[in-house]
């Protein structure tokens, strides 16, 4: 790993990653967590603040050293215990049907396979248990698609493993959830890279 993805990136992600829109979608869905919580791409820990008095337990899942040094000192201000896991989620080490609910926020678009994330997510979440999720991915206009495709050739280089172009819908209801709520529409900023996807699915 270079010094850009050791150093620079993880800094320009957090601060990314807690402006504006993408804050205001935070405050919209993560409150309501509730129980053991899995949540796949903890990254810096910037849901933490947000969980709601519902919350018993989080188990935080991110290949990152350096985001989950950021995410513990997140951690220290909680009131509800968090349990690190530096692994991806493709693979988790955890038990079959052990938890309540699962988050993923702007996660899935840097997973390498995120259809056998959330199979796994699927298989420890207990029977009827939620996922909440909010992301960016692939755009309804054809010509919006074009940019995503086209910018798709060099932006996961420099965006940590970003994908601009992935149809998040369509990934989890393949991995075999039901989505019973969904929201999709632009947000502020430059079109390939705003078109979001938040909702609720439940294992089929």
């Amino acid at each position: 790993m270079g010094f850009y993805d050791s150093r620079i990136l993880p800094k320009l992600l957090n601060c990314c990653m807690s402006m504006g829109v993408i804050a205001e979608e935070r405050a919209r869905l993560v409150p309501r967590a509730h129980g053991k919580v899995l949540e796949i791409g903890i990254g810096s820990g910037l849901n933490l603040p947000f969980y709601g008095p519902a919350v018993e337990s989080v188990t935080g899942v991110d290949p990152g050293i350096e985001l989950g040094e950021m995410a513990k000192k997140q951690a220290a201000a909680v009131r509800f215990p968090v349990d690190f896991r530096q692994v991806s989620g493709e693979s988790l080490p955890l038990a079959d049907a052990s938890f309540d609910c699962a988050v993923i926020t702007w996660t899935l678009c840097t997973i390498p396979d995120p259809s056998a994330a959330l199979r796994e997510v699927r298989r420890v979440l207990k029977p009827g248990a939620e996922l909440f999720f909010v992301e960016h991915g692939k755009a309804p206009d054809p010509g919006v698609v074009k940019w995503q495709d086209r910018l798709n050739k060099v932006w996961p280089s420099i965006a940590g493993g970003c994908n601009l172009n992935r149809k998040m819908d369509a990934i989890i209801a393949g991995a075999g959830f039901r989505i019973e709520e969904l929201e999709t529409s632009y947000r502020p900023g430059l079109k390939p890279m705003t078109y979001f996807y938040m909702g609720v699915a439940r294992p089929a």
